[in-house]
């Protein structure tokens, strides 16, 4: 029978694990077979030379709590790299009023930005993660991504710069951005020009002057953001197919929350709250696509608008709403009581079918410009509302519930 007691006995086996793990260095992490040293940031001069002491074949930058001002870009050039810091207490400044970002992610040596297909030098795998960086009215990107593939940005908050938060600049290959704050910049939030196959997810952006643009993109994948008060518009998609926006809150833009222009198709809007933004969803040149089960709340005005130069639409169980409680009450003020329906431009070959319409100022279906054809309206409920839907010309009026008030103006 062991007499030692639990104590000493417990010791014993910590020290004899202890040495088992340093003897001859076999099991000591410092010096496991394939392993790079991370890089503390806080024992070099720099920033800069701390980045630069990444060997080519990757590593990690691990920057430490502080204030950091810079007035030249921090520049990237390699692949497989991590920057990382302490979260928000990682504070990068930009202090450069020349225009410059203050995280340059772009080839080594000149460059032709320019260049296509093989002549561009793509990098791989670069990873930007829990740091604030802010800027001024007269510096550039607070990122700015050149040819990067599978770029990852999260954790980040890139505030009060004078250009784009972020530039993801033909980084074509799965680039992600997750978990961020995207406030205040002065031009777009989040600016994806060339990419494919993208996730945004869970993401803040507030008070930018728009909070996204996908630009000549494929396969948007933005889902589960917050945008807030934006100067001008929320979401811009052009020249974009295959794409999803997919349960977002999208308000008090003082433009449109989301639109679809020059040759979008394919894509789908679908159970967004688009809430008292000065339009909603507006489909220019959009062809294809679906907007279904969104709730469409006090739009100032027009809450979905299809375009002449739109078609093939389907639209489905949608909600066109003012602020109305119950009872006979809204909560909103005689002067902030503005709601916007569906306004339908020169279109053709939609399907407006399973929405409800109710208290709308505007008319729940709008008939402006030339006239729009081919439009199955059927199976909508309209309640406290106007309609001129029976003005829609070679198109099917199915069975709607439409009280007395909906007599067409």
């Amino acid at each position: 029978m062991n007499t030692l007691p639990r104590t000493i006995h417990a010791t014993g086996v910590l020290l004899g694990l202890a040495m088992l793990l340093h003897t001859d260095g076999a099991l000591n992490a410092a010096e496991l077979p394939g392993a790079r040293p991370v890089i503390n940031a806080a024992e070099y001069p720099s920033l800069q030379a701390a980045i630069d002491a990444v060997p080519a074949e990757g590593g990690i930058v691990q920057i430490p709590p502080g204030n950091f001002e810079i007035s030249e870009p921090l520049k990237v050039t390699g692949e497989d790299i991590h920057l990382t810091g302490a979260g928000s207490a990682t504070h990068i400044h930009n202090t450069n009023t020349d225009g410059q970002p203050a995280i340059a992610i772009v080839p080594e040596g000149d460059y032709d930005r320019n260049a296509t297909g093989r002549n561009r030098t793509m990098r791989w795998r670069i990873q930007i993660s829990d740091m604030r960086i802010t800027g001024n009215e007269k510096s550039g990107d607070g990122i700015h991504a050149l040819w990067v593939n599978e770029i990852f940005i999260h954790g980040v908050t890139v505030s009060e710069n004078g250009g784009d938060g972020i530039l993801l600049d033909h980084c074509y290959e799965d680039p992600r951005v997750c978990d961020s704050l995207i406030t205040y910049n002065k031009k777009v939030g989040l600016n994806l020009l060339g990419c494919h196959d993208i996730v945004v997810s869970a993401t803040h952006f507030e008070e930018n002057n728009d909070a996204l643009h996908c630009i000549d993109g494929f396969n948007l994948c933005m889902t589960g953001n917050n945008l807030d008060d934006h100067l001008q518009h929320g979401v811009v998609i052009e020249n974009t197919y295959g794409s999803v926006v997919s349960g977002n809150m999208i308000e008090e833009c003082n433009g449109a929350a989301v639109i679809l222009d020059r040759d979008c198709y394919g894509d789908t809007i679908s159970a967004n709250v688009i809430a008292h933004n000065g339009q909603g969803v507006l489909l220019k040149d959009a062809h294809g696509c679906a907007v279904s089960a969104n709730t469409f709340t006090i739009l100032k005005e027009r809450a979905l608008y299809i375009g002449p130069d739109s078609g093939r639409i389907t639209v489905t169980g949608n909600n066109f709403s003012n602020s109305y409680l119950g009872d006979g009450k809204a909560r909103r003020a005689a002067n902030d009581f503005a709601a916007g329906g569906l306004v339908l431009e020169g279109t053709r070959d939609v399907v407006v079918s399973g929405n409800v319409f109710s208290g709308l100022t505007e008319p729940a279906v709008q008939q402006i410009g030339e006239p729009s054809r081919r439009v199955v309206f059927a199976n909508n409920v309209l309640t406290d509302v106007t309609s001129q839907h029976d003005k829609l010309e070679e198109s099917v009026q199915g069975q709607n519930i439409a009280p007395e008030t909906s007599d067409s103006k």
